[in-house]
């Protein structure tokens, strides 16, 4: 049995998460952070109170969640779990309590609110009110907003740390490199064309920045528009080791890995999703938003670097004004997405990460990510990061573990025992070749196995390849079929088309004087004639007749 299928067992990816376990997710983050053991006891406590369980029950859920991960949080039970289960009397109670004694300058905390609880069920004789802790509970994202509307601007440089600040009022201050990472996209201004030349669209470029060096980490580019999705890959790039073959020409190295602390970013719903924070609390770093969109300068600056050094080099360049945009700029169109993929690698291998930031003096970026790195960064394995694959659609296994997706045939050992059954496929959009395979099981996705492209093991196709090339067969299928149904149709119409009357007249005078014709003696036979025939003269006009006429005179015949 191979390795992938004998770890199968442990290799689980969560795609969906309860409101307890968001909760859950949410408390865990606070307790990744590095500090003191003092500082780490009263986060237990706190974790503790927010759960309304035991510190012990903290600590094991901790444990669980190390060896277990994100699948640790999803476990199956209450058909209710996740929910208040509490009268909506109750929870109105709570809410509008606590709503009307925080008016003005008053403020009351939730275990004022909690003894008002106890005070209206000795009034409405209720034996068994809400405790404190469920008031707690319900109260807990009401709470929650009225800090985040408290955050003030990020303070910024402070003498050679930079800080900033979140959206729940938390100070970063970066201090080493991996330290804290940021992500944004941006439309490149460059059109491209697929591997046949026809024109395409503007590809989105998707980066990660480490905040202390100024390095970019990791990228993804394609064409679909910003998600989760994208942001997972750029991330899966800048967390694993980068080696890149000689067709891309490199002089340096990328040399950057390694996974983050702290991911901040802006608030795009991309962000927010639970798919990244599910990554985030899988690998051990916790996700930020920023304060404010004027901090995201970091992050935008290396897009204006790499659109005035080097998209606007490029044919197809579109440039960022639109009433400026040239007339000729999709016509010269030539580049392919790899085509761009490889420049782009190459700028930023050989020039952006090995240039001096005006802020660092003596030090390139990539000098300074090295310099700044407190220890050497683990190696994670691949393997543990294939939540951060593209996910294709559902396909059901043929028989003999075969699998068709765009086009092309998969097949994976061990696929055949599941012949019939319906799988999720996990891909690489640079290389579709290998794809994973993965059987669904309630909310969580099991791996199965590898499968691989027939005939294209020694081969490297992206998906934005195999896209274009299913289009361009379906358009060749699609006019063939035409054209076969149209002559065809024209075929059919000669075949079966109505003659006029006139027209089967003729026919049957034709036929008629075939038949009424003496055939002429073979030249080599003799032939005498009959004593006294008798000579019959016929001087019919059959133009005077009607086809029942000619009907009646072939039976005297």
């Amino acid at each position: 049995m191979s390795e992938d299928l004998a770890t199968s067992g442990a290799h689980i990816i969560v795609t969906e998460l309860s409101e307890e376990a968001q909760l859950k997710l949410e408390v865990l983050q606070t307790l990744i952070e590095q500090c003191d053991r003092t500082t780490y006891g009263e986060k237990l406590r706190d974790a503790a109170e927010k759960l309304g369980c035991s510190v012990r029950t903290v600590q094991r859920l901790v444990k669980r969640w190390e060896t277990e991960g994100v699948a640790s949080l999803a476990a199956s039970g209450r058909a209710d779990r996740g929910k208040h289960r509490i009268s909506e009397y109750w929870q109105d109670f709570i809410i509008k309590t606590y709503t009307a004694g925080n008016k003005g300058s008053k403020r009351m905390k939730p275990k004022q609110v909690a003894v008002r609880v106890q005070a209206k069920a000795r009034e409405i004789s209720d034996s068994k009110p809400p405790s404190y802790k469920t008031v707690l509970r319900i109260l807990q994202p009401i709470i929650e907003r009225k800090e985040k509307a408290k955050s003030i601007r990020s303070p910024g440089w402070q003498g050679s740390t930079l800080s900033v600040k979140t959206r729940t009022g938390q100070d970063l201050s970066i201090e080493y490199s991996n330290h804290v990472w940021q992500c944004d996209h941006t439309l490149a201004d460059v059109f491209l064309v697929d591997q046949y030349g026809e024109i395409l669209d503007r590809p989105w470029l998707t980066t990660v920045i480490d905040t202390y060096s100024r390095c970019i980490m990791g990228i993804n580019l394609g064409f679909d528009a910003p998600s989760s999705q994208l942001v997972a890959l750029a991330l899966r790039h800048a967390i694993l080791p980068k080696t890149y073959g000689p067709e891309y020409k490199l002089n340096c190295e990328w040399g950057t890995y390694g996974r983050p602390e702290h991911f901040y970013t802006d608030g795009g719903k991309d962000f927010r999703s639970n798919h990244v924070k599910l990554i985030g609390t899988d690998l051990g770093f916790t996700c930020h938003l920023r304060n404010r969109p004027s901090e995201g300068g970091i992050v935008e600056r290396p897009f204006r670097t790499l659109n005035d050094q080097l998209f606007s080099t490029l044919p197809g360049y579109t440039g960022s004004n639109v009433q400026e945009r040239p007339k000729q700029t999709e016509k010269d169109a030539k580049l392919t997405l790899r085509d761009l993929d490889h420049l782009i690698v190459r700028f930023i291998c050989d020039r952006y990460n090995q240039s001096i930031d005006a802020r660092m003096g003596d030090q390139t970026r990539f000098q300074r990510w090295e310099a700044g790195l407190p220890d050497v960064p683990d190696v994670i394995d691949e393997r543990h990061l294939d939540v951060c694959l593209m996910k294709a659609s559902r396909r059901k296994v043929q028989r003999g573990g075969y699998l068709q997706f765009e086009n092309l045939m998969f097949r994976g050992e061990y696929l055949a025992a599941y012949a019939g059954e319906t799988v999720s496929l996990r891909f690489d959009p640079n290389d579709i070749t290998t794809i994973l395979v993965y059987r669904r099981e309630e909310t969580r996705e099991i791996f199965l196995t590898r499968a691989y492209a027939q005939g294209l093991e020694a081969e490297k196709l992206s998906y934005e390849e195999a896209k274009a090339s299913s289009k361009r067969l379906r358009t060749a299928g699609k006019a063939l079929t035409n054209e076969s149904i149209h002559q065809g149709v024209l075929e059919q119409d000669a075949l079966v088309a109505k003659k006029s009357r006139k027209q089967r007249q003729k026919e049957e005078q034709v036929l008629v004087k075939s038949q009424s014709s003496k055939p002429e003696a073979p030249k080599d036979v003799e032939v005498e004639p009959i004593e006294n025939e008798p000579e019959v003269e016929m001087d019919l006009d059959v133009e005077t007749f009607s086809p029942i006429d000619f009907d009646d005179l072939r039976g005297a015949w």
